[in-house]
């Protein structure tokens, strides 16, 4: 069986899967953080019993009343769902995903020799690096660090530092993704080594008898309220390959730092709603920002207007050599047909955000498209 066909096969699926079971995974923290932030102190009576605060809702046509505990109830319940499988499977199918789309096919979607002069081997190992070292970079902080603050100073400057060398070592579109998948390997990192662990030991401390150390939940807590933080900037980084005027763009790590700041500071105007505070000046600031980047990002026409339009005959002669290789017939990516003029003159919207103001297509410039050839595209579509 044919390999680009069992990799369409598999991307469809992985990615299906990864987004049911990201969906899930936020939703699960989203919930839980906000129920959180929303306890109320409890009855005098649950007082007694261990309860820290309590939770009323209503939603689907029906009352809810959730309690949280200082540290464990008198009596474990008989039933106890664990919120895991939604981390790991998100992580398991993102990783698959990153193995079937970008670490097959390294020296296509991964390498960029543009940007650094490496070996597909060579990608695939510094991006597993890079996974494992992110955990254990901030794994080790987490340690140390006692001081939110500057625990979180110390994170940022990871993610600075991550943004940088991903932009300087990958193609433009995998940098990105290098990044999200740092940061969603960290989130998962958490689940397994610290919420979850932290979760059994209470229950042995309870099925043992004796008091459940306080310890390791503040530090799940801690964790967990980290993976809430970091959840709108990685899934930006997941949307991000859809839009090259962010990843393609000439500062694309500092774009990249731009949104992951806006997104992050954006969650926590929520987080502080659930605390009972309108704290407007956050949404203000982030729509402001967004529109600086929207301007900043806008791209020049200047490549279009710099020469007299060519020849219908030299263009299909780029875009035969260049382009049609894959985005000929039906299957051709998103639609997107250039085996023919027609077929360009229908589709020069794409190409223009797509070869000539990005420069993200073709990926990793396989085919070898040269910065004249792009030049005259542009000055033909805009002819047109």
């Amino acid at each position: 069986m044919d390999w680009n066909y069992v990799s369409d096969v598999l991307d469809l699926l992985l990615r299906f899967l990864h987004v049911v079971a990201g969906i899930a995974w936020i939703g699960a923290s989203f919930y839980f953080i906000r129920l959180d932030l929303g306890l109320r102190p409890p009855a005098e009576g649950d007082v007694r019993d261990g309860v820290s605060g309590e939770y009323w809702g209503v939603h689907g046509g029906g009352f809810y009343h959730s309690q949280k505990y200082r540290v464990a109830p008198r009596v474990l319940p008989e039933h106890l769902h664990w919120f895991r499988w939604e981390a790991y499977t998100t992580w398991l199918s993102g990783f698959a995903l990153l193995v079937v789309l970008y670490y097959v096919d390294a020296g296509t979607r991964l390498v960029d020799r543009a940007v650094a002069d490496l070996e597909p081997w060579q990608a695939v190992a510094i991006s597993v690096a890079g996974l494992a070292g992110a955990w254990l970079a901030y794994d080790a902080l987490c340690r140390v660090v006692r001081s939110d603050l500057v625990l979180g100073i110390g994170v940022a400057a990871m993610v600075v530092l991550a943004a940088w060398g991903a932009g300087e070592l990958f193609a433009p579109r995998a940098a990105y993704l290098q990044v999200g998948a740092m940061l969603g390997t960290i989130m998962a990192a958490n689940v397994f080594f610290a919420i979850i662990p932290a979760h059994w030991e209470l229950i042995r401390a309870k099925q043992a008898g004796r008091d459940p150390d306080p310890a390791p939940g503040v530090n799940a807590k801690r964790r967990s309220v980290h993976n809430n933080y970091l959840t709108l900037p990685v899934v930006f980084t997941m949307l991000a390959g859809h839009f090259p005027l962010t990843f393609a763009h000439d500062r694309a790590w500092l774009v990249l730092l731009g949104v992951m700041g806006l997104s992050a500071y954006l969650r926590h105007f929520f987080n502080a709603w659930h605390l009972g505070r309108r704290e407007w000046a956050i949404p203000a600031v982030v729509a402001v920002g967004a529109v600086l980047l929207a301007v900043a990002l806008e791209p020049s026409d200047e490549r279009a207007t710099a020469q007299a339009p060519p020849s219908d005959a030299e263009v299909r002669a780029i875009v035969t050599e260049r382009c049609a290789g894959c985005h000929a017939g039906v299957a051709a990516p998103n639609g997107v047909r250039l085996d023919s003029l027609a077929g360009l003159r229908a589709n020069a919207r794409a190409v223009e955000r797509m070869a000539i103001d990005s420069r993200a297509m073709p990926p990793g410039n396989a085919t070898g498209i040269t910065d004249r050839e792009r030049d005259l595209l542009a000055a033909w579509l805009a002819s047109r």
